[in-house]
């Protein structure tokens, strides 16, 4: 965590007295995909490991073989490891989170930070986690808006809530009056198939939970 974070860019923060270093991304954040890429590594893949790499705009958590459940379902699925006594150790060792907590954490602190949703992807070998750097909504791409819709929906739904429009305009940062755009965003993730609407009270779920 101290090397990766010596690498990541930050901003400095001038209060009235002293001069606060800001990181860029959330450390919660980086230290649980570091932990997850570290624990879910299938060591039968000879010739590869574990990769973290840091560009201008992003930072690429590789681990070699392809996840053991559906990375749209990273959120609220219970973990399956391929390396339970080193998921174990880490947890006790205080590296990650609460089994099954991890990515919920990590979807919340982006939140926090509001930069843009996270992307989970797998390949025949490997699987890859991607946080980027702040965007404006202007500079967000459709997928992302839907994606950090989706991911809305399911933080929502595992603590208990739903999403509506306002709490999603308030995870965007978007002025009240802008709510047609939010609405607009919502159509957009609902016609992706990603989140339906809840007994039509304008409250909205991810797909897997209808």
């Amino acid at each position: 965590m101290d090397y990766v974070n010596d690498k990541l860019p930050s901003s400095e923060e001038i209060g009235r007295v002293f001069r606060k270093e800001v990181r860029i991304y959330p450390e919660l954040a980086v230290r649980e995909l570091i932990a997850n890429a570290l624990i879910h590594q299938d060591f039968n893949i000879l010739g590869t490991s574990t990769m973290i790499e840091i560009f201008e705009n992003r930072i690429e958590f590789t681990n070699p073989g392809k996840p053991l459940i559906d990375t749209k379902r990273f959120i609220d699925h219970s973990p399956e490891s391929r390396n339970e006594m080193l998921a174990s150790l880490m947890r006790r060792m205080n590296f990650c989170e609460e089994r099954g907590s991890g990515i919920d954490k990590v979807i919340h602190e982006i939140e926090l930070y509001q930069l843009p949703a996270p992307e989970f992807l797998s390949g025949d070998n490997y699987t890859r986690a991607i946080l980027y750097s702040a965007k404006s909504l202007r500079q967000m791409s459709k997928p992302d808006k839907v994606r950090a819709c989706y991911q809305h929906a399911c933080l929502k739904y595992v603590s208990g809530e739903y999403m509506t429009n306002q709490s999603f305009r308030e995870r965007l940062n978007i002025d009240k009056k802008n709510y047609p755009i939010v609405s607009r965003l919502i159509r957009e993730a609902i016609k992706g198939g990603v989140i339906v609407e809840y007994e039509k009270l304008k409250m909205y779920i991810p797909f897997w939970a209808k």
